[in-house]
């Protein structure tokens, strides 16, 4: 475990001079469409270990001065008050968030683009908002016929009716809170803006997966289609690619099937279109960034299963269909793994069967496997939690890290006093009485020391955990799966 596939500064390095390259290539002003996770992209960290889930961010701070910040979100999607699923917040609020981020590390933020605005309620509200905290915030409308009536989207009447965006820098870094925010039609509205001013500008793809120079098979790849398993995306050979430069490629069906129609509005703003394929529309040198190509896989298959995993939870939840399980289990066939390639389910269910009640594993670092089961006074998470600490601080398993004297009033506070059914202690609530126990026993600091070194571990779950134990491993950088099954 935690070895290394990928150079994260290789990549930090010709990554930005690839960037530098393409806003000369356009003459000084570049739109780059920044697809995937700008600061937290742990899919790519757990896919390439190595990769820092903040890797583009510091890419970009090595062209601070150079660029501006557009985010871009749907206002149906303010509307439906969607949510990011890593994180469980709305788009709106996580538009916030990442202008409090960018600002922090001293990216400018522009503006915010309200795209397919119609003037719903929410929206409108959400304008206001921002406009109150001294964010610029403009509007772009639906387009009828939108992609295919190009005589229509270029044209007054389509991105002439957008409001035009006003920048001052070199690089205009286009980014979103998630897919389908409008990322693409911004930029594209934008060339038709600055066009009609009579400046040149160009438009750039930065999407981190598939990656394009690795086979179409590849788990890597095969590890984005999982992630993207509820979009229907699907990795394809480029066939404009080939046919420009006999050279195999490997894109996703959306970019590809768009391309044509992207080729139309290029030739109809410009005269001409300046990329051969959606390959060359991207800036992406993470392929020759990899460095132990067998690590690398390994991750990804792990990944994948991890994908399967969740899926069947989220139809259990009611948030995932059988179509995507179907998708998953195909991904998992062509990557060659099974459930079985993934060592703490095993032990997990074995420790679930033998006590009968609900029970964890997690694999630590050396790659022994600890498990964790549920007590009177401890959830199976919590007890795993405090096993684990108990191996990497080398403490002897039987060794009480808690006192049952201090669990207990946390339990009557808990039943008597807060109104909860389940006395047993969630892993939070563990962590906060361990740390209480680490200020006056130097055992109990010493495995409270040991909580970094379980970022990256693996762990099952027999049973679908409650959101405050899911989102303690989530913190903790722990890449937890589930049985999908309730405790009741």
């Amino acid at each position: 475990m935690n070895q290394i596939g990928f150079d994260n500064d290789k990549y930090l390095k010709t990554q930005s001079e690839h960037i530098r390259e393409r806003i000369a290539q356009f003459g000084g002003k570049l739109y780059l469409e920044f697809g995937g996770k700008l600061f937290d992209d742990y899919h790519a960290s757990r896919v390439l270990p190595g990769f820092q889930p903040d890797s583009k961010l510091r890419m970009l701070l090595q062209l601070k001065d150079q660029v501006e910040v557009v985010i871009a979100i749907n206002a149906d999607d303010i509307e439906k008050s969607k949510l990011r699923g890593d994180l469980g917040i709305t788009y709106d609020m996580d538009v916030l968030r990442l202008i409090d981020v960018f600002r922090s590390v001293g990216l400018y933020v522009g503006s915010v683009v309200l795209t397919c605005y119609e003037g719903q309620p929410v929206a409108q509200a959400f304008q206001k908002r921002l406009e109150s905290l001294g964010v610029k915030v403009y509007r772009h409308y639906p387009i009828e016929g939108y992609p295919t009536n190009i005589a229509k989207i270029v044209s007054d009447e389509g991105y002439g009716k957008n409001e035009f965006i006003e920048t001052s820098r070199e690089l205009v870094v286009v980014t979103a809170p998630g897919p389908g925010s409008g990322k693409m039609a911004t930029c594209l509205s934008q060339l038709y803006h600055e066009h009609k001013r009579g400046i040149q500008a160009g438009y750039a793809k930065f999407e981190t997966f598939p990656i394009w120079n690795l086979p179409l098979n590849h788990p890597v790849n095969l590890a984005y289609e999982a992630a993207t398993a509820d979009l229907n995306d699907v990795n394809m050979i480029d066939p404009f690619h080939l046919e420009a430069y006999g050279v195999t490629t490997v894109n996703y069906n959306r970019d590809v099937e768009v391309f044509p129609v992207l080729t139309a509005i290029f030739e109809k703003i410009f005269d001409q279109c300046p990329y051969k394929s959606p390959t060359d529309m991207g800036v992406n040198m993470a392929g020759n960034c990899i460095i132990d190509d067998e690590v690398t896989c390994r991750a990804s298959c792990q990944e994948i299963i991890r994908r399967y995993y969740a899926a069947l939870c989220g139809q259990r939840q009611g948030t995932a269909t059988q179509e995507e399980v179907y998708k998953l289990e195909l991904l998992m066939k062509k990557a060659g793994v099974t459930i079985h390639d993934r060592a703490v389910i095993s032990p997990a269910l074995q420790k679930a069967a033998l006590t009968g009640a609900p029970a964890a594993a997690m694999e630590m670092p050396d790659g022994t496997l600890i498990t964790g089961k549920t007590s009177d006074l401890l959830g199976a998470s919590a007890a795993l939690l405090l096993n684990a600490l108990k191996y990497l601080a080398g403490l002897p398993d039987e060794l009480h890290l808690i006192a049952p004297g201090i669990i207990q009033p946390i339990q009557h506070l808990k039943v008597d006093h807060l109104g909860n059914r389940n006395p047993r202690l969630h892993t939070d609530e563990t962590l906060i009485a361990l740390s209480i126990c680490a200020t006056s026993d130097p055992k109990a600091e010493s495995a409270m020391e040991q909580l970094s070194k379980l970022r990256g571990c693996e762990v099952h779950s027999s049973v679908i955990l409650s959101q405050v134990d899911e989102k303690v491993f989530r913190r903790l950088g722990i890449n937890l799966t589930c049985e999908p099954q309730y405790q009741s």
